[in-house]
């Protein structure tokens, strides 16, 4: 293995904060006879030049014990401890540091949570554990090697080639999260799944072993399609990943969902591409997923209004106003556009100016035939939106003082 040296990367991608503490934490682990490394995602981001979501340190050893000795020496205060994978949260001098056990893990139960087997193995065992080669990047942060680049699954090469490569031919089999993760990246960084590697995805997508940590498929599916790419969604599928939480068949919509999703920003732009699956297979909205209530209701609603004819205004505005946006956005990409776009550009923005306070001011007394009343008022304001306070108030005399 050719030794690379990224001090320039490194000189140049972070700023004097954070460089004085991996000093610091170097200085530290040399006193202490401990080897620290940056691996994987940040190490890929530097060298891409791109922005790193977290920063995490890795201990060849236990994290725990490094951590709880830097508290001693240094000033860090330990936000928080995760025994059983050997991590462990810090702030140093007002930045959050997780730093993280170098460990071995096997899979005794496939598509679930790894078993870890040995919490301070060495650097390589550590390595091989992970998803990418692209993400299995080490770069040292030891006295005399500093910011030396360790690659040992050649995923420079990868990166160079802008390539996305599992690190072993039973990766998916072991972890399906992988197949989504793999998407995310390739179309975040702009590479190509590997060859070999998309044989080894379309493989297991031809047989799914259903029994398998859905809470973990849930979490990969809200981190990748929140990024509302269509062209995510679409590889989705394409590529059949679809096929990790529903066996039925899925046609991609003839209508420009991100651009829907852009313009109305809903929440939860995850939830309306699963919406589309959900809305026509059930199986989706079981229990597998551990959908939330809210999450469920928003699915089902849709599902609901999906073969409803509503072609009035009134009908429309009443099935629609108390609908989440994800759930407009679900009928809309389904089928239902028209009216979807109807209500959101010109009939939500209609509201009545009078209440049932009005009603009981007018000397009215209270009744069933308030919200009749009211209703009547909003059929004729939808008709007329510019309709003035005083006019709804003439309405709403005239519909109930033949009963009053």
């Amino acid at each position: 293995m050719n030794i690379i040296n990224l001090y320039e990367n490194y000189n140049s991608y972070f700023d004097a904060g954070f460089k004085a503490i991996f000093e610091l934490c170097s200085k530290i682990a040399l006193k202490n006879g401990y080897q620290l490394y940056l691996i994987g995602g940040l190490v890929r981001d530097l060298l891409l030049n791109q922005n790193s979501l977290d920063i995490d340190i890795t201990v060849e050893g236990d994290a725990i014990k490094f951590a709880r000795i830097l508290e001693s020496e240094a000033k860090v205060k330990i936000l928080s401890v995760h025994k059983n994978f050997g991590t462990i949260k810090v702030e140093i001098n007002g930045k959050k540091i997780d730093f993280a056990s170098t460990r071995s893990e096997t899979y005794p139960k496939k598509g679930h949570l790894p078993h870890v087997d040995r919490i301070g193995c060495n650097l390589k065992e550590d390595i091989f554990r992970r998803d990418f080669t692209v993400n299995a990047l080490a770069m040292s942060l030891n006295q005399g090697s500093f910011a030396d680049l360790i690659d040992y699954a050649d995923g420079l090469d990868d990166l160079k080639n802008k390539k996305i490569r599992v690190l072993h031919a039973k990766s998916f089999v072991d972890d399906p999260t992988r197949i989504i993760r793999a998407l995310k990246y390739s179309s975040r960084l702009g590479f190509e799944i590997e060859e070999n590697t998309l044989k080894l995805q379309e493989t297991y997508l031809k047989n799914v072993n259903y029994d398998m940590c859905n809470k973990r498929i849930k979490n990969e599916l809200k981190k990748t399609l929140n990024e509302y790419s269509q062209e995510i969604f679409e590889k989705f599928i394409n590529q059949k990943i679809y096929r990790l939480i529903s066996q039925k068949e899925f046609k991609i919509p003839q209508i420009g969902i991100e651009n829907l999703i852009a313009k109305y920003k809903p929440k939860h732009p995850w939830l309306v591409y699963l919406g589309l699956i959900a809305i026509f297979e059930s199986d989706v909205l079981s229990d597998k997923l551990e959908l939330t209530k809210n999450e469920k209701d928003i699915i089902l609603n849709a599902k609901r209004l999906y073969n409803s004819n509503l072609n009035e205004d009134f009908e429309i505005y009443k099935n629609f106003m108390a609908q989440k946006l994800e759930t407009l956005l679900i009928l809309a990409i389904s089928g239902q556009e028209k009216q979807v776009l109807h209500y959101l550009e010109d009939l939500a923005k209609v509201k009545l100016s009078i209440n049932g306070k009005d009603l009981l001011e007018l000397g009215f007394q209270p009744s069933k035939l308030f919200g009749e009343g009211l209703d009547f008022v909003l059929k004729e304001k939808l008709k007329n939106p510019h309709m003035k306070k005083s006019q709804e108030l003439e309405i709403i005399k005239d519909y109930l003082n033949p009963i009053a």
